[in-house]
């Protein structure tokens, strides 16, 4: 690498460059709020917590960052056994005299980076730091020795998408080269939200490029910027996708929790695999500006965290009406509920939970599933639900040989990214259309066209619907069939549910056609014996993999949801009894 200075974070393949000729004890700040010039520098190394430590931190109950809640680090935080500088801390060290022209620079990293080195060249989950999370910690910090707490999530670290823009250091590439540099007016007001309410964007997470909308032959989790992400469970497990990095992230306790988005499964299927939560919420609920498209209709952000309450903590902070998206003008409500509230271990006592039992037969689970699934309605049954099975999804078995759903997503694609590309406000090549896309990936070598090829994109040039043309519509009344009165609201209404429940990856296909949430938790484990299947060198099915079961509901239902799915994770606690093949050891007590 050439310039006057490489500032290299050893993160596997992951590096950030800052080209700014710093004293050697020195190091440009760069801040996300543009607050700070180019030519302001900081010594690093040495640095003493902005606030007075109230206790020994050696006496403290610190918890393992594998489990640590946000309420368990909030308390840490407030009782001084440890700060947001100690959660992000970075000291700098000159390896190689500067004059040699390449110039290494190893970062030391504390806590929360210091995990992300320890493991990522293996998972790849982290694409990279954000140079400003030290200067946005010492901010929180401050903040909170003044008695100004900004909520409670206040200066705990978070990682985000790689699609979700932010007006900083920061690159936001949806795993492409073809956007590398691309830059947005202003943060996406998903990252808005998260800084007004204190919390340290501390870098961003690989995830299957362009949200799994390019190729049919590429593997979950990959993307030509970010490399390939796996989950921590077996080695070389597929992580699904697309938001396989924030899912293997929040697992691994790489920060406080992550963010993702699902267009169809994008956040609860890698929350399954890496044995998270993961919350989908209602298309319109949280705001979709400056996040990378591909379908008006059913793309949506969410929280991917390790407990339900955390998701909710998440949630709060992140729903609400944007009048940069109209889709959010439809929240029914004036105040946004409060989701934290709703985790009440008594949830399930009296509900209705449905059993679409025709998913199951039709799509087919291994018997292994079906069985740990059905443990988990008896969970429920003697926490109080009212189990009602065979409350199937009556277009189901239309939906599943119907090319509709797909047709939609092509048609709203090449509708919705043209429209994005339009806002960037710097666009180093030019991308336009669907088109100049394609053509980009397939003439740029480290997009590894064609052994991954851009097939989906084929599909939707070649078809050429818009959903702005006459024949779309009916398109899509015939996809809302199937996600409504043939589908999940169907469901609910006829049998008067307050939730219907699937093994996890069977859950996502019907609610995203008609943008309803779905929340999935930890539900168990494939045993040993498992046959171990693979698409190229990632092992999709296998023994230690981790199961999750998927509660989905009305729209706008995320309150009732989230009681249901705490209550279900509190009667099980299914999540600390896997293992890991791979897992980070620095915790905040040995950097202290």
């Amino acid at each position: 690498m050439k310039g006057p200075i490489t500032f290299l974070l050893q993160l596997g393949a992951v590096y950030t460059s800052i080209a700014s000729a710093c004293k050697l004890s020195d190091l440009p700040i760069l801040s996300a709020h543009g607050s700070y010039g180019s030519n302001q520098c900081i010594a690093f190394g040495g640095e003493q917590a902005v606030i007075d430590r109230l206790i020994d931190p050696q006496a403290c109950d610190i918890p393992k960052l594998i489990e640590a809640t946000a309420d368990q680090l909030q308390d840490g935080l407030t009782k001084g056994c440890f700060t947001s500088v100690d959660l992000v801390k970075v000291r700098i060290t000159l390896q190689t005299p500067y004059r040699q022209g390449n110039v290494l620079i190893i970062v030391v990293v504390q806590t929360y980076v210091a995990r992300i080195a320890e493991v990522n060249s293996t998972v790849r989950a982290v694409t990279e730091i954000n140079p400003d999370a030290l200067t946005i910690a010492k901010q929180m910090d401050n903040e909170r020795k003044m008695g100004k707490l900004r909520g409670p999530l206040h200066g705990l670290p978070i990682v985000i998408k790689n699609n979700i823009f932010t007006d900083d250091k920061m690159s936001s590439t949806a795993g492409s080269y073809a956007i590398f540099g691309a830059r947005t007016s202003a943060d996406a007001t998903v990252a808005t939200k998260l800084r007004e309410a204190g919390l340290v964007i501390m870098g961003k997470s690989g995830a299957s490029q362009w949200a799994n909308f390019r190729s049919l032959n590429s593997t979950n989790g990959w993307s030509a910027y970010g490399g390939q992400v796996t989950a921590a469970y077996i080695k070389n497990q597929d992580p699904s996708g697309s938001s396989s990095g924030s899912g293997v992230a929040s697992d691994l306790g790489l920060a406080f929790a992550t963010l993702g988005t699902e267009t169809s499964g994008s956040i609860v299927s890698p929350a399954d695999k890496s044995n998270i939560v993961g919350l989908k919420p209602t298309v319109g609920l949280t705001s979709r500006r400056f996040v990378v498209p591909i379908s008006e209709r059913q793309d949506t952000v969410g929280p991917m965290a390790r407990s339900v309450k955390d998701a909710a903590y998440l949630l709060q902070v992140i729903a609400g009406k944007d009048s940069n998206d109209n889709y959010t003008s439809a929240i029914p409500f004036d105040t946004i509920p409060d989701y934290v509230k709703a985790c009440d271990i008594n949830a399930l006592k009296g509900k209705r939970i449905g059993v679409p039992r025709n998913v199951i037969k039709i799509f087919g689970s291994p018997q292994t599933v079906v069985d740990q699934f059905n443990q988990a309605l008896a969970v429920m049954k003697k926490a109080g639900a009212i189990i009602v099975e065979n409350t199937d999804f009556t277009s189901f078995a239309e939906f599943a040989q119907s090319p509709i759903p797909d047709d939609i997503l092509y048609a709203d694609s090449l509708t919705n990214l043209p429209a994005f590309f339009k806002q960037l406000k710097v666009n180093p090549h030019n991308i336009t259309d669907l088109e100049s896309l394609r053509r980009f990936t397939q003439h740029h070598r480290l997009e590894e066209y064609p052994s991954r090829d851009t097939a989906r994109w084929d599909i939707a040039l070649q078809k050429g619907i818009k959903n702005t043309d006459p024949k779309f519509w009916p398109m899509y009344q015939k996809n809302v069939k199937f996600g409504n009165e043939g589908g999940i609201l169907g469901a609910l209404r006829r049998h008067k549910l307050d939730a219907a429940v699937l093994p996890t990856d069977l859950s996502p296909y019907i609610p995203a056609l008609i943008g309803s949430p779905i929340i999935t938790v930890p539900m168990g484990v494939y045993p040993n014996g498992t046959k171990v299947n693979h698409d190229r060198e990632l092992v999709t099915s296998g023994p230690g993999i981790p199961i999750g079961i998927g509660f989905m509901g009305d729209l706008w239902s995320e309150e009732k949801l989230i009681g249901l799915a705490y209550a279900f994770e509190q009667k099980t606690h299914a999540r600390p009894k896997l293992k890991r093949f791979i897992q980070p050891k620095k915790e905040v007590k040995g950097i202290l």
